[in-house]
């Protein structure tokens, strides 16, 4: 049973969670703190019923009892007469009252706790979302902090279940202290022997679910990957090439063989808690009935009256289940923990991008532009270079194309000038201040990017094109003026619902666009942020030449007045730019205007030809 780490290692793992239990109920508080005050009255009174409800039977039998050695022989009959009516009705109507009382408040309590729970649970996702928002880029591509997001996120419930279990078991310890103070009075014994023979229980249900959390944290990759393969093999957006190909009984395979290899190490555990708990639950009978065995024996000798026995053997009835309970449900909150270490050591996690403590002001308008002073960038963990001592100017209110074949670090131009990236060496200045001296909040306001592969939010058109610069989504007139400049406007006059149509297939009132209306969407929603620096990373790829050319022609208006800088494939398309730089392995190759650089006759000349012979 015991091995790995041994059951010391297991049982302080599991332990060592508990830490995380004060933070999820600050969190909690926070959510609703009347709501927290009200129901932890309601659990101290429901704490106190059950053994309010054992000591006032204890004092009916009692008084049964009594009135049959004072009166005679007694008869049931006896208690019909008036003067029956007094203390033992009251005692009737008290524990009456008491377990009718029970249930109203169970029922209120239950109400309270879903309604802090929903508020907490809500508060909690938000939260992880901005966090999430405020990781570095190079942090979020990482398998590992993949890994640890996907575990947080599926905590954010957690603290609904642990919410109940956490009060349980401060209803069931004041419980159990009522029940152990009036055990106390008879018998003390009776307490030690329930206590030792319910702690094996105690840690070997800590052991195991250290064990569980152990496998559980092991599959998380291994669960990510059952994720995309269920989502690759029945989702509408992969169903072509997954019937074109035939690989629905691959990905079914695949699927199977993930999840097979999770069944077989969640069986074994099972199996082996099984047994063991069998064994445990053997020692928790024989104390019961050893210590019901003693006060039978008691109240035969006449230490203890019927009703010391009716209580007594009520409170052990009631102090053996609470026991267990509380052993398990303790160990249980202790394997929840395990899992709220997920969430708050996420939580946790400190960007390493950061703002200066004093930062510069960023300029109102870029006055003599952007410059790359020998940059070089490797991406996180890998040893390639993409970047190496690159260096280049783009000049203020100028409009400048990237240009170079795969790989050779356009996109990471982008990324870096948006400062999702900080470069690994040299400097990137902007208006003559390394831009590392600016907030990184006014630096990526000012700067506006559509990527390649940008998001296709199911939201609204209107709301589509207003998360460009989400704190204006309300300036309706705005982001009317952003589709006409895009072209998107057309796309959307076409739509059932105009810009409150919601896109997407999401949502069964989502309309899908195609692959060049939703880039008009996407180059309004850059428009509509109204950057100094516009930056369109390949944004015409699904449009054919003429749509392109119109889009590009706009795209030439709109920037006049402000520094632009735009990747593209094709050459005609690039000879609007002002300047064109020509990258290859990180580098720059070449740079000038169009028709310079078709007279230096080199690797752009070359490309251009190669490109309009296909044209011919």
């Amino acid at each position: 049973m015991m091995r790995g780490q041994g059951v010391g290692g297991h049982l302080a793992a599991s332990f060592s969670s508990l830490h995380r239990l004060p933070q999820l109920i600050g969190s909690l508080w926070r959510a609703g703190p009347s709501l927290a005050v009200a129901i932890i009255a309601l659990r101290l009174l429901r704490a106190l019923q059950p053994p309010a409800v054992l000591y006032v039977g204890k004092l009916i039998v009692d008084e049964i009892l009594l009135r049959g050695t004072t009166s005679g022989a007694f008869v049931p009959s006896d208690l019909l007469r008036a003067d029956g009516l007094g203390p033992l009705y009251g005692l009737i109507l008290t524990e009456f009252a008491l377990v009718a009382g029970a249930a109203l408040l169970s029922r209120l309590d239950g109400l309270m706790e879903q309604i802090l729970g929903e508020r907490h649970s809500n508060r909690l996702g938000a939260e992880l979302i901005l966090h999430a928002n405020a990781l570095d880029l190079a942090q979020l591509e990482t398998g590992e902090i993949q890994d640890r997001l996907q575990r947080a996120r599926s905590q954010t419930l957690m603290g609904n279940s642990l919410l109940g279990q956490m009060l349980n078991q401060v209803q069931d310890a004041v419980t159990l202290l009522a029940l152990i103070g009036g055990i106390a009075v008879y018998a003390p014994v009776l307490i030690l022997l329930l206590a030792f023979a319910l702690l094996p229980s105690l840690l070997g249900e800590a052991y195991f679910n250290s064990l569980r959390y152990g496998i559980d944290k092991a599959a998380t990759t291994r669960r990510r990957e059952m994720e995309y393969v269920r989502f690759v093999g029945a989702n509408a957006r992969t169903a072509k090439e997954v019937k074109l190909f035939g690989l629905g009984a691959y990905l079914a395979q695949r699927f199977s063989d993930l999840a097979g290899a999770m069944h077989r190490d969640n069986v074994a555990l099972a199996t082996r808690r099984a047994l063991w708990g069998a064994v445990f639950g053997a020692l928790s009978a024989l104390s019961y009935y050893a210590a019901y065995g003693y006060i039978a024996w008691q109240t035969v000798q006449g230490t203890i009256t019927l009703g010391d026995l009716t209580f007594l053997a009520g409170a052990l009835m009631r102090l053996n289940s609470l026991f267990e309970r509380l052993m398990l449900g303790l160990t249980q909150i202790a394997d929840r923990a395990l899992y709220l270490e997920d969430l708050y050591s996420f939580l946790e996690l400190a960007p390493t991008l950061t703002s200066p403590a004093q930062p510069q002001k960023f300029p109102d308008r870029l006055r003599s532009g952007v410059v790359f002073e020998g940059v070089g960038f490797r991406y996180p963990g890998k040893d390639d270079w993409v970047l190496r001592d690159l260096s280049f100017e783009i000049r203020a209110g100028e409009t400048v194309a990237l240009v170079g074949e795969n790989g050779a670090g356009k996109t990471t131009i982008v990324k870096l000038l948006s400062r999702l990236y900080d470069p690994t060496e040299g400097r990137i200045l902007i208006d003559g201040v390394d831009a590392r001296a600016y907030a990184i909040e006014d630096l990526r306001n000012r700067v506006g990017v559509i990527f390649q592969d940008f998001v296709k939010y199911n939201f609204a058109a209107v709301t589509n094109i207003g998360v460009g610069r989400i704190d204006a989504a309300e300036d309706r007139q705005r982001i009317e003026a952003a589709a006409d400049a895009s072209l998107a406007s057309d796309v959307i006059a076409r739509l059932p619902g105009g810009y409150d149509q919601v896109l997407g297939d999401m949502f069964n009132a989502g309309m899908e666009l195609s692959g060049g209306e939703w880039q008009r969407i996407a180059i309004a929603r850059a428009y509509f942020r109204d950057a100094d620096l516009l930056i369109l990373d390949e944004p015409t790829a699904a449009l054919d030449a003429r749509a392109e050319a119109a889009v590009f022609d706009r795209f030439r208006d709109l920037s006049r007045d402000r520094t632009a800088v735009f990747i593209s494939h094709r050459f005609g398309t690039v000879r609007l730019a002002d300047r064109i730089i020509v990258l290859e392995r990180g580098r720059v190759r070449e740079s000038g205007s169009h028709a310079e650089l078709l007279a230096a006759n080199g690797q752009y000349a070359s490309l251009f030809r190669l490109q309009a012979e296909a044209f011919q």
